[in-house]
């Protein structure tokens, strides 16, 4: 399922989902939803087959030719199967539930072309371990995470040993809950935020209060404000805000008219130093 061509597990970079307690939790979890259910990955239908009996239209996405025809016959009308690459399908344009044993090395690729898209209301996705903790903000959000936490909450259910797949992978799996907010905690446009996110991630200084600052988006009055008023430390490092704090943060550099980057082209600020990566 990872790539555009037709292949045995390990070309396709499957490792299947055999562990039927893992399968009942994602039942449970996609049965406290409503609405269409798009699978990503279905490969042999562990998951697939399951949820058919909710008895709500499925599509399930599934690269390889040989397993999309053998599930074709072991589901219901209700379940469409598509023979597609998951990198390329097209998510509805209207609600839906996601749902998905993604290929581990397909994981970062996937998640960004879902956290664009649209009308999914929850996504339930089983993902390498890490990237389930990261995602999650567990150990500290990620710029990934901190850059769409407005629109999401990102959730870690569970563990999944490496055990419960096969062939066996090399790590273990996690659950990943992303559930769309009813209220944004930002309503403007998501680009320009999701630059700021990457200018302070990406800053140099020994703190936020440094970051900040040099980003040249907010005055050092206004910023010693809001660090006071959300008890952060100058010494903070970014993976350590909330999502509330980065949305008050953002509501209060656009209130002053300074939500345009200064970044110059190639990462530079207006000093010409180059940011470095930090807290990715």
């Amino acid at each position: 399922m990872s790539h555009s061509h037709p292949g045995g597990p390990h070309e396709l970079g499957q490792n299947f989902l055999v562990d039927r307690s893992t399968i009942a939790v994602i039942e449970n979890l996609v049965a406290g939803t409503n609405g269409p259910i798009v699978e990503l990955a279905a490969g042999d239908g562990a998951v697939t087959v399951p949820l058919g009996r909710f008895g709500r239209p499925i599509t399930a996405v599934e690269l390889d030719p040989g397993r999309a025809r053998r599930l074709r016959r072991r589901t219901p009308e209700h379940v469409a199967v598509v023979n597609t690459d998951i990198l390329r399908f097209t998510l509805p344009g209207t609600p839906h539930v996601l749902v998905g044993n993604l290929p581990f090395h397909l994981t970062t690729a996937v998640l960004k072309r879902v956290l664009g898209a649209h009308e999914w209301r929850t996504a339930v996705l089983l993902v390498q371990w890490e990237v389930a903790r990261r995602r999650a903000g567990v150990g500290g959000a990620t710029m990934l995470t901190a850059q769409w936490w407005p629109w999401y909450e990102f959730s870690l259910r569970q563990r999944v040993p490496a055990r419960a797949f096969r062939p066996v992978p090399s790590v273990d799996g996690g659950l990943l809950v992303m559930s769309r907010r009813e209220v944004p905690l930002v309503t403007t446009a998501g680009e320009e935020y999701r630059r700021f996110v990457r200018d302070v991630y990406t800053g140099r200084g020994r703190g936020l209060g440094e970051i900040l600052e040099r980003t040249g988006r907010i005055d050092r009055s206004a910023l010693r404000e809001w660090l006071r008023l959300e008890n952060v430390s100058t010494r903070s490092l970014p993976k350590e805000l909330t999502a509330e704090q980065w949305a008050s943060l953002w509501q209060r550099i656009t209130a002053t008219g300074k939500g345009t980057s200064h970044r110059r082209p190639g990462g530079t600020t207006r000093s010409g130093r180059r940011g470095r990566n930090r807290n990715r």
